[in-house]
């Protein structure tokens, strides 16, 4: 199968071929989700090795920062420019990356190469979005879309049981070493199947627009950070973090007010779908992370479990958000039909929230565990969904920025819930856990130590009254958060309800632009050519282009 398309010759999406570049698709995206997984499992240990326990936290931010910043990024750069060279270059980028990684040998080392692999990460999460667009129409587009989705989860179960297979029986660095030949293998099977067309820039590249918004998102993620740390609201560094947020955004908006072509453009947002689609996505990331980033921990803490074992125990949550979002997905491509979606996956994850408000010492782990399928089932209702909805109401030659902006906007929420949800955890739990070691009889002194070190091992070794004490101080600190989520929630059931809904396109984004013949059309010409038994037959596709470009109507129709 050759690897680029003749000028002027449009692609034929037959029903092998889109099977075949979603295979290529796959592949990316499970070298990214699963290093991911695989990584939270094993900071422990890299931290330890390298020496940085103080700072550990920047493994985590390294590579959020960098998946953020590039999300954009790629989403625009994809529909200027074609987006299979930006998604070899996105698996090249991150293989190398990982590589880095397993040979560093101090700690920030580690955490630059961190960076560079979010570099490729984002790309691999938008790219593969964008170009199911670009091949299958949007109403078929959730069979695909649900299993992409469901790759996450498949991943976050298998990255804790791998990383803590590879930290006990190997070493860390085998976190690393795998993703080199998932990513070689990754690479070959997109290079020779995504047959995708090369394009040039008409305009001039928004450049200013990138360098204004990276400095927005890093202000961001840095105000968010310092804010989440104890008494870091109170800080004069993490507001003059968010004084450059706020006049990077607004040099930002100037910039694409003006620009030729934006990274984002703020037309964008006089789509009310698009605006209301994105709107769920940024309060859904607030909820949905803020709860995600602090479950494992109290699963740990009061079941003794390992990191390891804490990822099984949301198995549950997996469970539920891959069945949902496959099946929402395939009703969705049957029915025509998406709005009840969000509105239920919306009402499902309000009630798990409620219900986590009840978590205490003595909650059973099954409880949890059915806790957290009811919030995995509706989050699976939403958030492919939201994606699909948003790539319908752009233009074709949009898509690649319209799905980026929904994602970054999301990724957005989930920075700004982790790090305020998270102050409030933290805080509430420090003044518990000080009040447990001075009942014990500690001084504040040892209290305060005792605090820095505590992990489930070293839980497991105190009297059995400080033990019942810290577990309920971790339940009580939790439990309360959910009550400030679920408003959050309630704002995404509302938007949910008010979406507009239109019909779903039968036109995939690379034949609406007319680079390529899908449907039955594209079947009967890939049979004459298999039936005259050439190689490709250049006259009668082209020719069929033609007729094609003819009949459309204007490609920038959504």
């Amino acid at each position: 199968m050759s690897t680029a398309i003749k000028a002027g010759e449009p692609l034929l999406l037959t029903q092998k071929r889109i099977w075949i570049i979603f295979s290529a698709l796959i592949a990316g995206m499970m070298l990214s989700s699963l290093d991911q997984t695989i990584v939270s499992t094993a900071i422990p240990t890299i931290v330890g090795k390298l020496g940085g326990v103080e700072h550990q936290t920047w493994i985590t931010t390294a590579y959020l920062l960098a998946t953020t910043i590039v999300m954009p990024i790629y989403g625009k750069f994809g529909d200027v420019l074609g987006r299979r060279n930006l998604f070899l270059a996105a698996i090249a980028i991150f293989t190398l990356a990982s590589i880095g990684c397993a040979f560093a040998t101090d700690f920030w080392g580690f955490v630059i190469f961190r960076a560079i692999q979010g570099l490729g990460g984002g790309g691999l999460m938008i790219l593969s979005q964008a170009i199911i667009a670009d091949i299958v129409p949007a109403n078929e587009r959730g069979k695909y879309m649900g299993p992409l989705g469901a790759i996450f989860g498949l991943s976050a179960v298998a990255g804790p049981l791998l990383g803590g297979y590879f930290v006990d029986h190997l070493t860390w660095e085998w976190a690393f070493y795998i993703n080199i030949p998932i990513g070689i293998a990754a690479f070959i099977i997109a290079y020779f199947t995504l047959t995708l067309p090369s394009k040039k820039a008409t305009k001039k590249i928004d450049f200013m627009g990138v360098v204004f918004l990276s400095v927005a998102t890093t202000a961001l993620i840095f105000f968010t950070d310092f804010g989440g740390k104890q008494d870091g609201w109170t800080s004069m560094t993490t507001w003059s973090w968010g004084a450059l947020m706020l006049a990077a955004v607004a040099l930002f908006i100037f910039t694409e007010s003006r620009a030729a072509d934006p990274i984002i453009p703020l037309s964008l947002f006089k789509n009310p779908i698009f605006l209301n689609s994105t709107a769920i996505g940024f309060v859904l990331g607030m909820g949905m992370f803020a709860a995600l980033a602090f479950v494992p921990t109290f699963l740990q803490m009061s079941s003794g479990t390992s990191a390891a074992e804490s990822g099984l125990l949301m198995l549950p949550m997996m469970v539920g958000l891959m069945g949902t979002s496959i099946w929402s997905g395939i009703r969705m491509t049957k029915t025509g039909k998406y709005k009840a979606f969000p509105i239920a996956g919306s009402i499902l994850t309000i009630i798990a929230m409620l219900w986590m408000t009840t978590l205490s010492a003595e909650t059973p782990i099954w409880v949890i565990c059915a806790q957290l399928f009811v919030f995995g089932t509706g989050l699976g209702l939403i958030m492919q969904i939201v994606v699909i909805v948003v790539q319908n109401s752009v233009p074709a030659s949009q898509l690649g920025t319209a799905t980026s902006t929904n994602n970054y906007f999301r990724e957005v929420g989930s920075a700004l819930g982790v790090a305020v949800f998270g102050a409030m955890f933290t805080t509430r739990l420090a003044e518990s856990l000080k009040d447990v070691f001075t009942t014990g009889g500690a001084s504040a002194e040892e209290a305060g130590s005792a605090m820095s070190s505590l992990d489930p091992q070293a839980l497991h070794q105190l009297p059995q009254a400080i033990q019942d004490g810290i577990i309920n101080a971790y339940a009580d600190s939790l439990a309360p958060v959910f009550w400030y989520l679920i408003p959050f929630m309630i704002v995404a059931l509302v938007l949910a309800i008010f979406m507009k809904v239109i019909p779903l396109s039968d036109t995939s984004g690379m034949v609406a632009r007319g680079e390529a013949i899908g449907g039955e059309e594209a079947e009967r010409l890939e049979a004459a050519r298999l039936a005259s038994g050439t190689a490709a037959d250049s006259e009668t596709e082209a020719e069929a282009g033609d007729t094609l470009l003819l009949s459309k109507e204007d490609p920038d129709k959504p």
